[in-house]
């Protein structure tokens, strides 16, 4: 077992006005029915507000604290704006107390600052990056990952993502400069199966372990063979090499696929 250490942290408690409730879903959907299953329990969290937008253009603002989120694997640093607001960003590395970030086209190439995409120099590491205008960051917003912009070409940049897939992105979109703290997250080794259940993971049951009224590898005599073609879900649908992709507005800017 091995757990973080929690170096960088400044500060434990979290700022109240950022705070949320937040309600459990144990994997249920809008109409109470399970769509994510061995999920439920858990430690109780609160929501912690984190600006992906990044629409403070031209104002700085000064890091407060560095701070614990136990919703994401990354870091959330605190930000005072010189008007008076605060907000959370996702805490890149080598992110510290006292420094000003800054978002724009005038900021200045450095961890924390977010520039539109044509503004970043090429071979840059960003984060936080948004697929379209205004939506806010959606992309390499886990510990330790950072994509790599490696060109441009018109209105659009392209980029090589954390999963190795190199795609085109609109050069006005947003995107934080440097790579998500927390880097050593990934290395963590739960060791127990306590952890897991505080992070409100259930147990998951082998297929092959089950009768075939609740599954298609279920039933046999001892340790069966799967004995079909694929392996399927418990829904029958096969599940390796299987497409699932329903959303294909964006596959036209896919340069070169993860695959």
């Amino acid at each position: 077992m091995t757990g973080a250490t929690f170096e960088e942290i400044t500060k434990t408690i979290p700022e109240k006005s950022l705070l949320m409730p937040l309600k459990k879903q144990a994997g249920r959907n809008s109409r109470g029915v399970i769509t994510v299953r061995h999920r439920g329990g858990g430690a109780k969290r609160r929501l912690r507000i984190i600006d992906f937008k990044r629409n403070k253009i031209g104002i700085p603002g000064k890091v407060a604290a560095i701070e614990y989120d136990p919703n994401r694997s990354a870091h959330i640093a605190l930000i005072h704006y010189v008007d008076g607001e605060k907000r959370y960003i996702l805490a890149p590395s080598g992110l510290g107390l006292g420094d000003i970030i800054k978002a724009g086209n005038d900021a200045e190439v450095k961890p924390g600052n977010a520039l539109p995409l044509n503004s970043i120099p090429v071979g840059a590491l960003i984060h936080n990056i948004e697929l379209k205008l205004g939506r806010g960051g959606q992309l390499a917003r886990s510990a330790g990952e950072a994509a790599q912009l490696v060109g441009k070409e018109e209105k659009y940049v392209l980029v090589r993502l954390p999963s190795g897939e190199l795609r085109r992105i609109h050069g006005g979109c947003l995107a934080t400069i440097g790579q998500v703290g927390n880097i050593d997250h990934g290395g963590i080794k739960l060791g127990k199966a306590g952890r897991k259940r505080h992070l409100g993971w259930r147990p998951s049951v082998r297929g092959s372990a089950m009768s075939p009224r609740d599954h298609p590898h279920g039933g046999g005599e001892g340790r069966s063979p799967i004995g079909m073609k694929a392996p399927k879900t418990p829904w029958g649908k096969p599940a390796l090499g299987y497409k699932t992709r329903r959303r294909k507005d964006s596959d036209r800017l896919i340069v070169k696929r993860r695959k």
